[in-house]
């Protein structure tokens, strides 16, 4: 069975602060890019910059807790002080451990019935 998870935060820049979201995002994924179990941690933008869209995925639950906990946590207060999180589809099994981290941004779980990965 495949313990991936995988996630999409749909995001809504805060007004003026597009630029500077910019900047912590690069440093994000600098910091993102040294997880082994990060497989993607991709950041997509809308044509008028009024949405933004970041896709990760995980090797398993505990690579969400690796990178929530240690990884993304300084840039914590300051993502939240520049986006608003609109919504967040999860996908796979994570644990109750990755829950309880992504239940506060409102979290909304599919689970996988049919299908394969690569």
């Amino acid at each position: 069975m495949n313990n991936a998870v995988y996630m999409v935060f749909e995001l809504a820049p805060k007004p003026g602060r597009l630029e500077e979201f910019k900047q912590m995002v690069a440093e994000a994924v600098v910091a993102a890019r040294t997880e082994p179990t990060t497989l993607a941690y991709e950041y997509s933008i809308n044509a008028d910059e009024s949405a933004v869209h970041i896709f990760e995925h995980y090797r398993d639950s505990a690579s969400v807790v690796s990178h929530v906990d240690e990884t993304f946590a300084p840039f914590g207060e300051r993502f939240i002080s520049l986006v608003d999180v609109t919504r967040l589809t999860v996908y796979g099994e994570p644990d109750a451990a990755a829950r309880a981290r992504l239940d506060g941004f409102g979290a909304v779980y599919f689970k996988p019935f049919e299908g394969f990965f690569r």
